[in-house]
Parts: structure tokens; sequence; C-alpha cells
């Protein structure tokens, strides 16, 4: 079992790797080691009486493709239901997930009527960026203001959907290449949360060029210089 996720478990031995994740009844076992992984298939058929569905294609919500270029991840069945979910399926697209220059604040409108909906709305957009990781920051400052969302924030989530349904196909591509290196990108602002002075740090890294991580989130201290906030990015 792995120790980083619980969920998630693998054998290495001299004829490959075999990994098996699990999500409450659903399985998918990968590797390198084809034998190892028809036996283990057996196995669980003959004590748990699974079903074996083949190739991946729909996971939790992730579509999977793939092509001569490599495996395609996106969640583009996914996005039609939020537009309908929130009446938004006839809205007009944009071309960024927030308005540029704007700064929300914690009293800066009348206060949302419905703010179950405002938490289940930003709760779904962040399993989005299981796939979209251009709408990460957008979703970190929407979660801002859960306990007591206003109008003008739930604008701001409805710029999100908007954005979404001018790209609801864009997904993450893994393929395969020769780039060996593990590389990480970080990057932060400098007292940009007009709240509480706070910086934001944002991340990347790259496994043999292919993006495996990433996250926006406001760091735990206001920082005293552009340096310092850089610094605590990249710690």
């Amino acid at each position: 079992m792995s120790k980083c996720d619980h969920s998630v478990f693998y054998r290495q031995s001299t004829a490959g790797t075999i990994l098996l994740v699990v999500y409450v009844d659903d399985i998918i076992i990968t590797g390198s080691d084809y034998m190892g992984i028809s036996s283990l298939k057996s196995f669980l058929h003959n004590r748990f009486h699974t079903k074996d569905l083949g190739q991946l294609r729909y996971f939790l919500g992730v579509e999977v493709n793939r092509s001569k270029k490599g495996i395609f991840l996106s969640q583009r069945k996914y996005i039609p239901d939020l537009l309908v979910d929130t009446r938004k399926l006839a809205a007009k697209p944009c071309s960024t997930p927030m308005v540029p220059n704007v700064h929300l604040m914690k009293d800066d409108s009348d206060p949302f009527d419905d703010p179950d909906k405002y938490r289940r709305l930003v709760g779904k957009l962040n399993y989005l960026t299981v796939t979209r990781p251009n709408i990460a920051f957008a979703v970190s400052v929407v979660s801002q203001f859960m306990s007591s969302p206003t109008i003008k924030h739930w604008e701001a989530l409805a710029q999100i959907l908007c954005y979404l349904k001018g790209a609801p196909g864009l997904g993450i591509l893994y393929s395969n290449s020769d780039h060996t290196c593990v590389e990480c990108f970080a990057d932060a602002d400098y007292t940009g949360s007009k709240i509480d002075r706070r910086s934001t740090t944002g991340y990347c890294v790259f496994v043999r060029g292919n993006l495996v991580s990433w996250r926006s989130k406001k760091q735990s201290v206001v920082s005293r210089s552009s340096a310092e906030s850089e610094y605590r990015a990249i710690s």
C-alpha cells in the first residue's frame, strides 16, 4: 500500500509494476506486468465477483481518450451538467475565468440568498480542477467566501461557468517522451489579497514533461516583501 495515498496499492517485481487504485466500489488496475495484472484480475473476480469493464474510458467523471499523441484526460461530460444545474446553459461564453483587476471582498454586496447552492457549486468546481488547472486560481478565490457569500461572489462563480462553456473540451494530455526530468515551477504574488494582505502561491510539477500536480493557495502568513513571498512559494 502506498504511504502517500492509502487507496493506491502497488507491487514491484522483476516482471514489472502493478498499480491498483480503489475508490469505494470502483477499481483501476494498470502497470507493466501484464501477466501479473491478468492473475490479479482473476483473483479479484473469484473472491469478490468483480466485473472487468475492459480498457479504461470513464472514471469518476473523468473521460479517458487514447490516441497516437498519448492519453487525454478531460471532464467534458461533467461541464454541461454543471451548466444545466445552474441554468447557465444558454449563457454567453467568456474568454477568462475571472474579470481582470477585480478583487472580491467579504461584504462587497448584498448577501446571496442561497449559501448552500453557492457551497455546492464551489465543491463541484473544485473537483473540476482535477483536469482543469487553468481554473485553479479562480476557484481558490471563490472558495474563500463559503461561510457568507454575496451576490458579487455568485457573479464570480457565474464567470467561471461562462468560461467553461466557451472551452468545455479542454483537459490534460499525458504523452511518452524522452524527457526524463522532474521539474517544478512556482510563483507568488505580493499581498494579493485585499482582505488580509496575504500572498497567493501557485505551483505545478512536471514528470517526463507531463503535468502531474498543481495548486493555487493563499499563504498562511503575511510576507514582508515580494522576495519573501517568492521564497515561501518555493518552500
